[in-house]
């Protein structure tokens, strides 16, 4: 039950892009169409996964080092290595899915939301449901799901996008003062999930 509530938790809760607003660059620059938006989400779900494993296993060799003053640098290394190679595996293995994650893969380096959760999980410091333990699995669940959360808001966003493409807006609305709205309602919209959990 405990690992239900972390995953409703991170998805729709504590949504790591409309309540705690990491990732937002990707969030405004990459929802124009939703399938971009589908491509950027399923990348950020496997490298975050991916990333929070590593980041968390080397946080605790950091703490045994007592250097874990060094634990910001580090992570951003490790994502970007993780990235790169995996780029470079899915050359090699599948070129047809490169060529439909495109742009993607460079784009999450800088994807603060990937630091970000690495860091929550790693100091334990990530909101879990009462009861919870801060250890790898239920790490490794957060970042999965949060990566869920994310690719969800995207895909909405880009929905309602698309859909605000169609109609006609005032003139000094286009652009980005709607989807600053827009993306404002979408977050009052998932404030309805904070007593779920």
């Amino acid at each position: 039950m405990i690992y239900f509530l972390i995953f409703i938790s991170a998805i729709f809760v504590n949504n790591i892009v409309l309540s705690q607003f990491l990732g937002i660059c990707p969030f405004l620059g990459v929802s124009k169409k939703i399938d971009t938006a589908l491509g950027m989400g399923a990348a950020v779900t496997f490298v975050l996964t991916l990333a929070t494993v590593v980041t968390y296993l080397l946080q605790k060799l950091l703490v045994m080092w007592n250097v874990a003053f060094l634990q910001t640098i580090l992570f951003i290394l490790v994502i970007a290595a993780l990235v790169q190679m995996i780029e470079i595996i899915i050359k090699k293995i599948s070129p047809s899915l490169y060529q439909a994650l495109g742009v993607f893969l460079p784009l999450i380096t800088t994807n603060c939301c990937l630091l970000g959760v690495a860091i929550l999980v790693a100091n334990g410091t990530n909101k879990l449901p009462m009861g919870a333990d801060h250890n790898l699995l239920t790490g490794t669940l957060f970042a999965f799901a949060t990566a869920l959360g994310f690719s969800l808001a995207l895909v909405l966003f880009a929905g309602i996008r698309e859909q605000l493409s169609m109609n006609k807006i005032p003139k000094a609305m286009e652009g980005t003062p709607i989807a600053l709205l827009t993306a404002g309602l979408l977050a009052m919209a998932f404030m309805g999930f904070s007593g779920v959990v």
